[in-house]
């Protein structure tokens, strides 16, 4: 089995092509052959590519700059939005959850001042309470909102649509499944869903609300392509980075490198625009929550771990140990990906088909596992005596009980004694990076204890992780790497004998190198561990051991994010094509099921295809004087249903429209054409037509996309690839080698200066002339003709 799993992933990036010209293909699941379809809903591409059909050019006619000048406004106002809005969100998330832990562990600590026993149990009561709400809420209400939720929000960024990721449920499932699973104690972070978080308020604000529940305004209704939505997702992403780990630039660089596969300049000053305001709406509210209104929140200062207290400088022979621990970080990271790819797939095809009682017995077997682990374990473990005490560093030993800091008395007999492995195991998981990556605390932790951790919170993480709940890996992550880390650092300690060397400054390299090695990110990963940790000095360490697990990593497989994708069936375009590719034509994977339109179709016949297939788009046919075949451009299913439910264009005859008499387009808005974002949209189901309607016909002319991209057939699938990815394109034709050229398009064919007058002036004769003619071209009575005819040549016919 496992052969053969391997052999599918080495043919994904064949098969994944294959699905590209018949992406609408929602039936064809089973053409990745790598996870049985699930009952999650099927995926579907989006229309990034502006169609400039009739009606596009008439909207566009009735703009002028000032509508041009409102839509920038608008644009900045929804960055604003955003950024409140996933600010408040994760304000809301890390007050609810800091408070819950804080009252779970404070209660636990006073009961078992007086018996240990008691004190288990209402531990465990506690934390099956919290997980049992966010696996009831996800099961019942947001089945969409399991999981980080990244890989979705990658794929929406890619071109691909999962039904349901966007939605208000989706939303509120996720704040408040974050909050249980997270309170709980679980293996796992908030800060994936955080991501979700902001993507799905970003969607909702492009869609005015949600209609559903009545929750929707019309002012909010400007944006609503998917082009524009893209963009609005994209700022609620890296909002909800710089949310989960007030690190603002990081969370602008992880949009850029991590989920998005388009990007330009425009964009970044909006994405940045909303980090800063996230930025600002957590400090303040920090600030606020200082006073003690807000429980335990705000308490530990806006850096969440700060080491800038650590190592102040490196000797060169540090760099070995170092770098060790980039390999260490790249092998289990690959591991980690393996593993939980593995469970995940176990999972989603046997386990949770029985049904959501399972998922929720599931979700309190793990949560019970992981209390017994995490209380009982300490229980073993010998107290070690609190070594002398150091008034400058402003630890104290042990702490006073429920509260945060270093030297937990967990069982211990003494007084002055501490329980080092309850201060990592029976801790908040914020709390417990804390400490590990805390100064001035040499041989806090022994060997023993760290290993003992790595061991069973890396098991708890890989089991935890594909439960139904919501669930991140940066805070788990981070665990991981931070131990082994801390135990190179205190190897190296004990080596060297050097003063100056500080272990937790080890236990952050290791952190990074185990993201690094597991989510195989770099820059905004490098970025995101200096603002954390609010220490520059550690940046060329940082790259360092980045680089290393980065490389080991994608020697064994692909990334967190990515892996699981392919589980979800999500077929990602990664930015680089693969070397087999280079091999192969346009021609050998555009598949052969091609359905198209004749200019003038039958409404009947619109319908029988439509209900037959479930192609997205159709090639348009049509015929000059002398017979000759022509394709004209490309009709969207999506368009095809509108008109069908409108109704208003059908017309008797079967002759195309008079082109001195043109239909008045007026009778359709552009926006009409556009899909509700993360919504299934009309179905050929929803339109109900009378038998005289099904024997009315429909001229597809005004509303087809006139010039489609187009590639030769010769073309290399590496071309292709690149050329399909970086437009965001749905569709391309594949067509015979052109026959003629009609003219060549140089760089300064599309350079623009603004003269003193303000007039557009072209550097080229041949565009002036065109921009000249072009609307007596629109108007002139051959209008009708294709776009395409120079392109397509006129000896060749549709294949």
């Amino acid at each position: 089995m496992l052969s053969n799993h391997l052999q599918n992933g080495i043919e994904t990036a064949k098969l994944v092509w294959s699905r590209i010209p018949n992406s609408e293909d929602n039936d064809n699941q089973e053409s990745l052959d790598l996870i049985k379809p699930n009952d999650d809903g099927n995926v579907e591409s989006l229309d990034y590519e502006v169609i400039e059909n009739c009606t596009y050019w008439d909207e566009q006619a009735q703009r002028g700059k000032l509508y041009v000048a409102y839509c920038v406004v608008v644009k900045w106002f929804f960055a604003l939005l955003i950024g409140l809005g996933t600010g408040l969100a994760a304000v809301f998330i890390n007050i609810s959850v800091e408070n819950f832990a804080g009252w779970k562990f404070a209660l636990t600590f006073s009961i078992i001042q007086k018996s240990y026993v008691a004190g288990f149990l209402l531990y465990i009561l506690i934390n099956l309470a919290l997980v049992y709400s966010s696996v009831y809420i996800i099961t019942q209400f947001a089945p969409a909102a399991a999981g980080s939720g990244i890989p979705e929000i990658k794929g929406y960024l890619n071109g691909i649509d999962v039904h349901g990721i966007l939605l208000l449920r989706t939303l509120i499932g996720k704040i408040f499944g974050s909050i249980g699973s997270v309170g709980g104690g679980l293996a796992l972070g908030k800060e994936g869903p955080l991501v979700h978080t902001g993507a799905c308020i970003a969607s909702l604000l492009g869609q005015g609300g949600s209609k559903k529940y009545h929750l929707n305004s019309k002012w909010l209704q400007v944006f609503k392509s998917d082009r524009d939505q893209r963009d609005l997702v994209t700022c609620g992403c890296a909002a909800g980075v710089a949310a989960a780990f007030r690190a603002p630039v990081g969370g602008v660089l992880f949009a850029l490198e991590e989920v998005t596969s388009w990007w330009r300049s425009q964009l970044m000053w909006r994405v940045f625009f909303t980090s800063a305001i996230v930025a600002v709406v957590v400090r303040s509210a920090m600030n606020w929550c200082k006073s003690g209104k807000c429980g335990h929140f705000g308490s530990g200062g806006f850096i969440i771990w700060d080491v800038s207290d650590g190592q102040e400088d490196y000797s060169f022979e540090e760099l070995l140990p170092m770098a060790i621990i980039g390999v260490i970080g790249g092998l289990l990271g690959a591991l980690f990906n393996q593993l939980t790819f593995y469970i995940a797939y176990w999972r989603r095809n046997y386990l949770h088909k029985r049904g959501t009682q399972v998922k929720i017995v599931e979700a309190c077997l793990v949560s019970l596992l992981t209390s017994i682990i995490s209380f009982g374990l300490p229980l073993l473990r010998t107290c070690s005596p609190c070594p002398e005490a150091v008034p400058e560093s402003g630890i104290e030993c042990p702490r006073p009980p429920g509260m945060y800091g270093n030297y937990v008395n967990f069982y211990c007999s003494k007084d002055k004694e501490y329980n080092d492995l309850a201060t990592i195991f029976f801790n908040t998981q914020d709390d417990a990076i804390r400490n590990l990556f805390s100064a001035k605390t040499i041989h806090e932790f022994s060997a023993q204890s760290l290993l003992t951790f790595l061991v069973m919170f890396y098991s708890l993480a890989v089991v935890t992780f594909g439960t139904a709940v919501p669930a991140g890996q940066f805070v788990p992550g981070i665990m991981i790497g931070s131990t082994y880390g801390r135990l190179v650092g205190m190897f190296v300690v004990s080596f060297y004998k050097k003063l100056n060397i500080e272990e937790g400054t080890y236990a952050l390299l290791g952190a990074a190198s185990f993201l690094g090695g597991s989510m195989r990110m770099t820059v905004s990963l490098c970025v995101i561990m200096v603002e954390i940790t609010n220490n520059l000095k550690l940046l060329p360490l940082i790259m360092l051991v980045l680089l290393i697990s980065k490389a080991v990593g994608d020697a064994f497989n692909e990334g967190l994010y990515e892996e699981q994708a392919r589980l979800r069936n999500i077929p990602l375009l990664e930015s680089r094509p693969k070397y087999q590719m280079r091999k192969m034509t346009a021609k050998d994977v555009c598949g052969n099921r091609v359905v198209s339109f004749p200019r003038v179709v039958k409404v009947a016949d619109v319908v029988s295809i439509l209900r037959s297939n479930k192609h997205n788009g159709f090639p348009v046919i049509d015929h000059t004087r002398n017979g000759e075949a022509l394709v004209i451009g490309l009709m969207l299913r999506s368009h095809l249903l509108v008109l069908l439910q409108s109704k208003v264009d059908f017309q008797h005859s079967p002759l195309p429209s008079d082109p001195a008499r043109p239909k008045p387009i007026s009778r359709h808005n552009f926006s009409e054409f556009v899909k509700p974002a993360s919504g299934k949209g009309i179905s050929i189901e929803d339109i109900h037509l009378s038998s005289d309607d099904l024997e009315m016909f429909l001229d597809l002319a005004p509303f087809l996309n006139p010039s489609p991209y187009i590639v030769p057939e010769d073309m290399s699938v590496t071309k292709v690839y690149n050329l399909f990815r970086q437009l965001g394109l749905r569709h391309i034709f594949v067509v015979p080698r052109p026959s003629c050229v009609i003219g060549l398009i140089t760089r300064k064919d599309l350079l623009i200066e603004e003269n003193e007058d303000s007039a557009m002036e072209l550097q080229s004769t041949s565009v002036r002339t065109q921009l000249r003619d072009k609307e007596t071209v629109r108007r002139n009575a051959d209008s009708e003709l294709p776009l395409l005819n120079g392109l397509l040549g006129k000896n060749h016919t549709a294949g």
